[in-house]
């Protein structure tokens, strides 16, 4: 039997010497990375390419949810947790078992074997992995950070930090004072996460953040720029600035 190659997630070393422990009894196991965070998380998973993660979901920096928004859908997860609050949310992003700290060597052999039978099938439909994060937050709790992946390397910026969002393709451009970072992702699908107090459609291709305009000047006789702190001007629609004048 080909060996399921894992990678141990936890913030905490006692926790990743116990599934250390657990696995060294377990047959047809391979340990290929040990991460202390959720950053070396993602670089193991870019550059190791484990077929499963025993995935802490508490940690700074990046939590387990995200470090799975942004490793995608292709590895196979067991999130292991102190916290029952967030089972529901595990099992709806198709996590393959959830364990509860503190579990014993017996509880992790279950969940191998239900991962063995995930890894053995076709894969299944599930749904994008931008969502995931978006299944992790409680009802009502809007998006405070965007997380990016460029290759092994991931960007977290806050929500205050982002000027304008603009859709290309099926990516997104963040734009910060600092920099223009590509997440693949649509705009309909992050705009459904951001408080729309605060980012607004201006036009189909762009999302503001309405603490940056300055102003809006007339173009025509429907157009109109909005002027930005920094200078830019950004395309505002006949129908972006009807929602404006709602929030303005």
């Amino acid at each position: 039997m080909k060996p399921v190659r894992i990678a141990i997630v936890d913030d905490e070393r006692a926790a990743r010497d116990a599934l250390r422990e657990y696995l060294a009894g377990e047959p047809d196991v391979e340990i290929v990375a040990e991460c202390a965070n959720g950053f070396e998380a993602v670089k193991a998973v870019a550059n190791l390419h484990p077929d499963l993660l025993l995935l802490d979901v508490q940690m700074p920096k990046l939590d387990g949810f995200e470090v799975l928004e942004l490793v995608g859908r292709e590895t196979a997860v067991i999130f292991t947790t102190a916290y029952d609050e967030y089972a529901l949310r595990a099992f709806e992003v198709h996590a393959i078992d959830y364990l509860l700290k503190p579990f014993g060597p017996e509880r992790l052999r279950d969940a191998l074997v239900r991962a063995r039978e995930r890894l053995a099938r076709p894969p299944a439909a599930a749904p994008p992995a931008t969502d995931v994060a978006a299944a992790a937050r409680p009802p009502g709790a809007w998006l405070l950070r965007i997380v990016i992946r460029d290759g092994a390397e991931v960007h977290v910026v806050p929500i205050d930090k982002i000027d304008y969002i603009e859709a290309q393709d099926d990516y997104v451009a963040v734009r910060t004072a600092e920099r223009v970072l590509l997440k693949e992702q649509t705009m309909a699908e992050l705009e459904r996460q951001l408080d729309p107090r605060r980012f607004v459609r201006i036009h189909r291709s762009v999302l503001l953040n309405l603490d940056r305009l300055v102003r809006l000047e007339p173009t025509g006789k429907d157009s109109r720029m909005a002027v930005l702190r920094d200078g830019r001007r950004l395309p505002v629609s006949r129908s972006g600035y009807a929602r404006l004048q709602q929030l303005l």
